[in-house]
């Protein structure tokens, strides 16, 4: 008796497990959807478009920007990156969920656009253990490392403006936490559709 789906955003320091999170999410439930990014960057080997992004020009992505055609949009280097809104709101009318891993900058974007989403804050569960994490992912020099714990601070200070915090100490209390949450959001009464209750139940 959902009417429609939910969007949810999932935001957090780098090395918190936010990718992990939503991949296990992906994995446990068909009808949550990974959202696809629109991007003017060149695909790489072996990616695809509309699977791993949709890849379009500048000229098509600026248009985007000029029609709200976007929930969030970030230039990174020399390439933009954006949320594409009738996907989204494509995937949401047909009931399904579209889960997003996006920076806090573009969370918050897009909770102005559609105050409907739901925000997740995804923590480690110490600064230590983050530190940790970082390094032994192996992909980052020292100083990429300093530089990614100095930003920390200041991301934590934007959890307020978040719907829930999560921590993630084991990937599967964390996954079941964020699924809890998902159907809580569901039992809200502007997710019940009345109408399709009452023709069920043949009063209307």
């Amino acid at each position: 008796m959902v009417k429609k789906g939910i969007l949810l955003v999932l935001s957090g320091p780098s090395g918190a497990g936010k990718g992990t999170v939503c991949q296990a999410l992906i994995q446990d439930n068909s009808s949550i959807h990974l959202s696809i990014s629109v991007t003017t960057r060149a695909p790489r080997p072996g990616e695809q478009h509309g699977k791993n992004y949709f890849f379009i020009s500048r000229e098509e992505f600026e248009q985007m920007v000029a029609q709200d055609q976007l929930l969030e949009w970030a230039k990174v280097y020399d390439n933009y990156y954006g949320t594409p809104r009738r996907w989204v709101e494509e995937k949401l009318v047909q009931g399904e969920d579209v889960l997003l891993e996006i920076d806090i900058q573009g969370a918050l974007q897009i909770k102005k656009k559609y105050p409907d989403c739901i925000l997740v804050f995804i923590v480690p569960p110490s600064i230590n253990e983050l530190q940790a994490r970082l390094i032994s992912r192996g992909t980052d020099c020292d100083d990429v490392i300093k530089r990614r714990l100095s930003c920390v601070e200041g991301e934590l200070q934007e959890i307020p403006k978040y719907d829930f915090i999560v921590v993630n100490d084991k990937l599967e209390e964390a996954v079941n936490e964020v699924k809890a949450i998902i159907t809580a959001e569901k039992c809200r009464p502007k997710y019940f559709d009345l109408q399709k209750y009452l023709q069920w139940g043949g009063l209307s």
